[in-house]
């Protein structure tokens, strides 16, 4: 088996609303609400969907909570915020500044103001309106991140 992640999928308390975040907020391109025609019922998980189209394949869907608890056969329950984080990194403080801004105003709340990390980043975190931790990161450039400090031995 090749080791790779094709999908990440963020459960969502509201999926119109998460959509309008992500697609119309932080300007993902989506076709919106898919597979909506997969009703499903107390025990098994309808289907609506929301899919973004990453780079380099990568998949990041909105799902409804109740629906990928359902789907995962595992117990619902409260959402839990901080264990998860999604970020984007970008070239520049200025970019760092200019992503947080626009998540902000598109209804994230900013959860940490950029600033400089010991360790050589600047970077800040904001939350979407599932409390889903979004970071914001740059300098060193993107291709940092690609370097010895986060590759695999």
């Amino acid at each position: 088996m090749e080791p790779r992640i094709d999908v990440l999928t963020i459960a969502v308390a509201d999926l119109e609303r998460a959509l309008e975040f992500y697609r119309d907020g932080l300007g993902l391109e989506t076709r919106g609400v898919t597979a909506t025609e997969f009703v499903g019922d107390e025990v098994n998980a309808a289907g609506a969907v929301v899919m973004f189209k990453l780079q380099e394949g990568l998949i990041l869907s909105l799902y409804p909570r109740t629906e990928l608890a359902k789907d995962a056969k595992v117990p619902f329950g409260p959402p839990k915020t901080g264990e998860f984080s999604i970020g984007q990194a970008v070239a520049s403080k200025t970019e760092v500044d200019s992503l947080l801004a626009e998540a902000q105003a598109a209804g994230a709340t900013i959860t940490d103001r950029p600033h400089q990390r010991p360790w050589g980043i600047y970077s800040g975190y904001f939350r979407d309106p599932d409390d889903i931790d979004g970071r914001s990161s740059g300098t060193p450039s993107p291709a940092a991140w690609r370097s010895d400090r986060v590759s695999a031995p």
